[in-house]
């Protein structure tokens, strides 16, 4: 396996979501598409306009200007001081790390993301390619700290790509990413900042004209759900269908008809191991009685959101709408806020959409619920279900790849169910290229390179844009002798997708393998454009500087 040492692969964690063909820009979210934005809903809906662009959903993105917000923060493990700051009309993102004169420089930040309830990020684009940045705003905390996952990195993280599946939740108007890339949108990337009415309810243009719209209250259970559901039920996979994405739901649609999303069942009866809002509260006792009739809009207005001085008693008239007004003269008459005793906060260990109120609205909650908690530690796997359940359902294809998208996220005892939903799927579909990429993951980490290569050439003959395929076939033929294949893999891969340090990095060492110390550079100086501290990249790129490399083994 001597060059698969050095010939870095790509680890398949999200194949559904990330590797099928885009959707061109003007997609199902487009303004281009009968939307009329939310200054036509304003005419005659003044009195819900003008609540609802205080809320949370309505300020959940921006130009960064609008809502400009200073940093000056200084990372102790990886020695990086980061500032944010305006100056003639823009923001920028600058960082240095004292003594070192390799990390030094500023992005433009372009967009804000977060309405600052819970935190806040910002975008930057390099080459058009759409980056988060390395540090967030944490409103709990009120601090500036790194972004998720990355407190404790020795380096600096310039290359987060900002993916469809989030971006989707923030904004209106997503532009989808150019295809056969995974970050690189159009100009600007979205319409309309914020939440926009039309998320809910579905193109207004129509509707300005005297036609109909969508009233999720007027539509069946699931339907109306998945208005809400979109963006706050995130599950234990989530797995996009063949050819469709999360941003081509429109309101009045079955979500399940995107994107299938999966939870653990409880072996023992005692509920899903749920991390979203829409997940936890399916487990409590008030949905599991009330059914149907019990929607989140039985606790929220979408259209308005309660001052922090009436939170407790707005809530707490939801409560007693159900549960009688006498209750709350003799349950605990003294604390009108219900919240705090059976929808308590509590911390997550992963801040991308997951929840801080236990929406279980346990009657005897536990201090600190582990929501995040794996019930799988010893090799007995646990079920994994569809969620919201599906009446009849005989395809394996997505189960199988949220299987495997477990197995590739840590969840290493997955792997031999994942692998045997994916051959059971892939007889079912032998033209899924995504199936075939993923069985050819599997087939690579056990040494089977005959195999994986069959079937990365069968994912990638249907489908060229696969970026994670390509690396990775790359990787078997670089091992076998096979440069120019290799090559030829690589330099579309890295094309197509710059911030993939790995790519880059394999491009550099083949052409140092060749005695082309000029590419291998340029190549180098591409990967710190957009990973300005990959160490064995600036290792690299000194030794080509010095000489001490002279790019042949």
């Amino acid at each position: 396996m001597g060059h698969l040492l050095r010939f870095l692969l790509a680890a398949l964690l999200c194949a559904a979501a990330s590797s099928l063909p885009q959707t061109p820009a003007g997609g199902a979210n487009s303004s281009s598409n009968g939307y009329a934005g939310d200054q036509a809903c304003a005419g005659c809906h003044s009195s819900i306009y003008n609540s609802y662009v205080k809320t949370s959903m309505a300020q959940a993105s921006g130009p960064a200007i609008a809502n400009f917000f200073p940093a000056d923060f200084l990372h102790q493990k990886s020695g990086v001081h980061y500032r944010i700051y305006s100056d003639q009309g823009k923001v920028w993102l600058s960082f240095e790390r004292p003594n070192d004169p390799t990390v030094r420089g500023k992005r433009e930040l372009l967009y804000y993301i977060g309405s600052g309830r819970r935190g806040r990020s910002y975008l930057f684009a390099v080459d058009g390619f759409l980056f988060e940045s390395p540090v967030n705003w944490y409103t709990d905390r009120q601090r500036w700290d790194m972004a998720p996952a990355f407190g404790n990195a020795g380096e600096m993280p310039m290359n987060l790509p900002a993916f469809a599946s989030c971006l989707h939740c923030h904004v209106s108007g997503m532009r989808p990413p150019l295809p056969g890339t995974e970050n690189h949108y159009p100009s600007p990337p979205f319409s309309d900042s914020g939440v926009t009415c039309e998320r809910c309810h579905g193109a207004g243009a129509a509707h300005v004209k005297g036609g109909a719209i969508v009233n999720p209250a007027k539509l069946d259970a699931l339907r109306r759900d998945a208005v809400c559901m979109q963006c706050h039920l995130e599950g234990k996979a989530a797995i996009e269908r063949p050819g469709r994405h999360i941003y081509d739901f429109q309101p009045g649609q079955q979500l399940s008809d995107f994107v299938r999303y999966f939870v653990f069942a409880d072996q023992q009866g005692g509920g899903l191991g749920a991390v979203s809002q829409f997940e936890a509260l399916a487990q409590s006792a008030c949905k599991k009685k009330s059914g149907d009739a019990m929607s989140c809009t039985s606790c929220h207005d979408p259209h308005r959101e309660p001052s922090a001085s009436d939170r407790a008693s707005y809530y707490r008239q939801k409560c007693l709408a159900c549960h009688g007004a006498k209750l709350g003269t003799t349950h605990h008459a003294e604390q009108p806020d219900c919240t705090s005793c059976h929808m308590p906060s509590s911390l997550s260990t992963d801040v991308a959409h997951t929840e801080v109120t236990d929406h279980r609205i346990r009657r005897q909650p536990q201090i600190a619920p582990q929501l995040l908690q794996d019930k799988n530690t010893q090799g007995n796997l646990p079920r994994l279900v569809p969620f919201p359940a599906l009446k009849s359902d005989d395809d394996v294809r997505d189960l199988a790849l949220a299987w495997e998208s477990l197995a590739n996220s840590g969840m290493t005892v997955a792997a031999p169910e994942a692998e045997r939903l994916l051959r059971s799927a892939l007889e079912k579909s032998p033209n899924d290229p995504v199936l075939l990429s993923a069985l050819g993951y599997s087939a690579q980490k056990k040494g089977d390179l005959d195999r994986a290569r069959e079937l990365y050439q069968r994912a990638l003959a249907i489908d060229p844009a696969l970026i994670d395929a390509a690396t990775n076939l790359g990787a078997i033929e670089a091992n076998r002798g096979h440069l120019r294949e290799a090559l030829k893999l690589w330099q579309d891969a890295f094309q197509r997708a710059p911030g993939q340090s790995r790519i880059g990095m394999n491009i550099a060492r083949l052409f140092c393998d060749t005695a082309q110390s000029n590419n291998a550079r340029d190549y180098v100086l591409r990967v710190l454009e957009f990973n300005p501290d990959l160490p064995e990249a600036k290792n690299l790129l000194q030794q080509l500087n010095d000489g001490s490399r002279k790019c042949k083994d």
